[in-house]
């Protein structure tokens, strides 16, 4: 009997240890096909972290390698859209920011911050040893970052 994931919301991991898992893979087939903004909205324990790991798992291409063993078995193993494992991913996880309202501002711009070096570095290989030179460029005029 496959055990219950029951707070666990890293897609690999599900599927590698053969936790339980309901196939959700058709929906990124049906999401592909709208607009492109989506609001994602749901109560809590209803499987959005999973499911933004699951979609992760899916576009990133740290994951072209094991993209058989992950997703094989499931709709999207048999129908994939062309667009899997092609994109550099940028997953930001809020909860991980201060909620005091005193504190809020700065654990969210430390945060984005922290993500967006961790990303940077991930896939300089990918960007160019130049991007750096964006970033402090950006970092001396933040206006520039928004105007190119």
């Amino acid at each position: 009997m496959k055990a219950i994931p029951y707070g666990i919301s890293d897609f690999p991991r599900i599927r590698r240890e053969d936790y339980y898992y309901v196939d959700k893979t058709r929906y990124i087939e049906l999401m592909e096909r709208q607009p492109p903004y989506l609001f994602l909205i749901r109560p809590r324990r209803f499987g959005k972290s999973l499911f933004l790991a699951m979609l992760e798992t899916y576009y990133s291409i740290d994951y072209a390698d094991c993209f058989d063993e992950l997703f094989g078995s499931l709709y999207l193993g048999q129908h994939p859209t062309g667009r899997q494992n092609k994109y550099m991913v940028l997953r930001f996880n809020f909860s991980e920011i201060k909620a005091r309202p005193e504190d809020l501002e700065q654990s969210f711009s430390e945060y984005c911050c922290m993500m967006m070096k961790d990303f940077i570095l991930k896939y300089e290989h990918l960007l160019g040893h130049r991007i750096w030179e964006v970033v402090r460029r950006d970092e001396t005029d933040p206006g520039q970052m928004l105007s190119g």
